[in-house]
């Protein structure tokens, strides 16, 4: 990548062998956004074509009206031909010592299709829920597919999520099949997932359980409900013939953790999303067939379905599947595997890539990473910091960074610069897909100009791949993403602003703005500007209450080096880069931060401990010791 002050542009060599290598894309898709993804869903196999391509009943829309298809046929059977013998799944295991697993597309195939008829030999059909709640195996990759097959609609729960938190789900779907494991490995632990669905299944209407052999431990099976995966497997039909799926019917539900209240189920339709998903991977990605494609999200997550697994599918390409934690049981597992499997394409959270800051850059020169060639962040906004590091240090200030905003109501990213147009800037999402239409909106509802921060918005037509509604709960998708400025504007609850050159940067959640003295200001912007202290790894900021000025924030850090004034620091880092009006309260300095596994920070937990307030399900921290010694500090 060249740089050209403060943004970062495609080499030559880059730009002349991406798939998009010209500005003009975003002109032409731009005069017509419905013509522009039809031309990209001629590249999608249809069973029929559409009759219409687009539809808009507020608060409502559908995309490729009547257009049959089926999803894991454009995964598998569409590249059987072409790349029959070409590995498509890597698993890689957490014991370092135990044997991957490789997959090819035929493999894959015939394996999807076992599993496909297993699921109708216990009464599975089209419009079913299934349940998945498995970890990162490749039985996970197998189930998803093969549901997608019959035409069940799958609802994958995070591994890590507690058994009341899968029963909230599964008796919010009705779900009469769950998929689970014995267990799993995860830091050096057997995890017993199989006892945890035990419980959760307790009041829901699920009639069987199938459970994946991993981990090797004792486990309760209940006769006749329980089924071993190898036994579900024993079918006479190795081919299961792909279900004709109307573009709008239900692909997949997938809940929404939330802060407070009830998950919601979101659910993404099969036609606009196979798009969506396919388009996005390939020119944000730049996917080509020799890439080896590496998301660390798990499968619980939107990010897991779209780009961990299906994305490299639907493009014919190679995707890695790592069970195990990125930092065990060294802190260059993440490397070891780069350097093993040649990955090409690298995909994290900004939390990741500053625990990789965390343990110095010595490590890094250990391994060989010269196969990389894309960088991607997700999750939540980058620091300036960290974008450089990882530019700098991982990507040998040659592989462009794709820094992607996007929700699970989205289903695929809809914010990026693409990496043979360019330009990139550190902390800048970048600009919208071609053919979306966003803006963003001040309290009058009114667009913002250029620096103003505003609301972020996304405008008709939307994307083909956004949700089609939450699960039996119209009311709640009609109050959560179409009442703050009219049911033709979708409300992503995100605060941002454009910079001159028009690219797009994520200032924070609209709920993580504090009122201090009755200005607005962000935790986001709080955070990055601290951030940019050469003492401090990381940091979160929350607000607190004030008698006088009604909410102040708090900061909390973590630093890489000792630093004795590490108040004065932020107090005068904050002051000159957003003003005095934005000086904390109290400064935290902490050893680590309470996260998820996918990497995002719990600001929710931070709030919630400085408050007194009950804490709720702990069971997706990665780091739950975290909040012991929060508690300690906070007394």
């Amino acid at each position: 990548m060249i740089k050209k002050k403060n943004l970062y542009h495609p080499s030559s060599t880059f730009k002349k062998n991406a798939w998009v290598k010209s500005k003009d894309v975003y002109k032409d898709a731009e005069k017509d956004p419905v013509k522009f993804w039809e031309q990209l869903a001629k590249d999608i196999h249809w069973k029929k074509k559409w009759r219409k391509a687009f539809e808009h009943k507020p608060p409502y829309f559908k995309w490729f009206l009547g257009g049959k298809l089926n999803f894991s046929e454009n995964c598998l059977d569409k590249n059987i031909e072409r790349l029959r013998n070409k590995v498509a799944l890597i698993w890689e295991p957490e014991p370092a010592d135990e044997r991957p697993r490789y997959f090819t597309y035929y493999e894959l195939y015939r394996e999807v299709n076992k599993f496909a008829n297993g699921l109708k030999k216990i009464g599975v059909k089209k419009g079913d829920r299934v349940g998945i709640y498995l970890p990162m195996v490749p039985e996970a990759v197998i189930a998803m597919l093969a549901c997608t097959r019959i035409g069940a609609i799958h609802s994958v729960v995070f591994s890590a999520y507690s058994p009341q938190a899968l029963q909230v789900r599964l008796q919010d779907t009705k779900e009469k099949v769950l998929i689970t494991a014995d267990g799993y490995y995860r830091a050096g632990n057997i995890i017993n997932l199989k006892g945890n669905a035990d419980e959760a299944v307790k009041d829901t209407k699920v009639k069987k359980m199938i459970v994946v052999k991993r981990a090797g431990n004792e486990v309760k099976m209940k006769k006749g409900r329980d089924i071993w995966w190898e036994d579900a497997m024993k079918v006479k039909d190795n081919f299961c013939k792909p279900e004709e799926m109307d573009s709008e019917d239900p692909l997949f539900i997938l809940y929404t953790s939330g802060s407070t209240g009830k998950p919601k189920g979101i659910v993404h339709a099969c036609g606009g999303y196979t798009v969506q998903a396919k388009y996005t991977g390939k020119w944000i990605f730049d996917i080509k067939d020799n890439d080896v494609f590496w998301s660390m999200s798990d499968i619980g997550w939107i990010t897991g379905h779209t780009y961990s697994v299906y994305s490299p599918l639907l493009n014919g390409g190679t995707f890695v599947l790592f069970e195990g934690a990125p930092n065990w049981p060294s802190p260059d597992r993440w490397c070891q595997i780069i350097e093993k499997y040649g990955v090409t394409i690298f995909y994290t959270a900004p939390t990741a890539i500053r625990m990789f800051q965390k343990y110095g850059d010595d490590f890094i020169k250990k391994h060989d990473l010269s196969t990389l060639r894309i960088l991607g962040s997700v999750g939540e906004p980058i620091d300036k910091g960290s974008w450089e590091w990882y530019f700098e240090k991982v990507g040998k200030k040659r592989c462009p960074i794709v820094d992607t905003w996007w929700q699970t109501e989205t289903g695929g990213i809809l914010l990026s610069s693409l990496p043979g147009v360019g330009p990139a800037k550190p902390a800048f999402a970048g600009r919208p897909f071609p053919g979306i239409k966003f803006d963003i909106l001040n309290s009058e509802g009114k667009s913002c100009k250029a620096e103003e921060k505003g609301d972020l918005v996304i405008l008709p037509p939307f994307s083909p791949g956004m949700l089609r509604g939450v699960y039996k709960n119209p009311q709640r998708y009609k109050k959560t993403y179409w009442s703050d400025f009219g049911e033709k504007t979708y409300f992503t609850s995100d605060i941002a602003y454009k910079d001159k050159n028009s690219l797009i940067r994520i200032v924070g959640r609209s709920d993580d703005m504090i009122k201090v003295a009755g200005h607005r200001v962000s935790t986001g912007e709080i955070e990055d500007t601290v951030s940019k202290s050469s003492s401090v790894l990381e940091c979160a900021v929350i607000g607190i209450p004030d008698e006088i000025k009604g909410e102040v924030p708090a900061v909390f850090v973590v630093l890489k080096k000792k630093e004795n004034q590490i108040e004065k620091v932020v107090i005068e880092a904050i002051k000159k880069g957003i003003g005095p009006i934005a000086l904390p309260k109290k400064i935290y300095t902490v050893k680590d931060l309470p996260k998820t596994r996918s990497g995002k920070i719990m600001r929710r937990i931070l709030r919630k401990i400085f408050t007194g307030e009950e804490l709720g399900d702990l069971s997706t921290l990665a780091n739950p010791e975290s909040v012991k010694e929060l508690k300690k500090i906070l007394k």
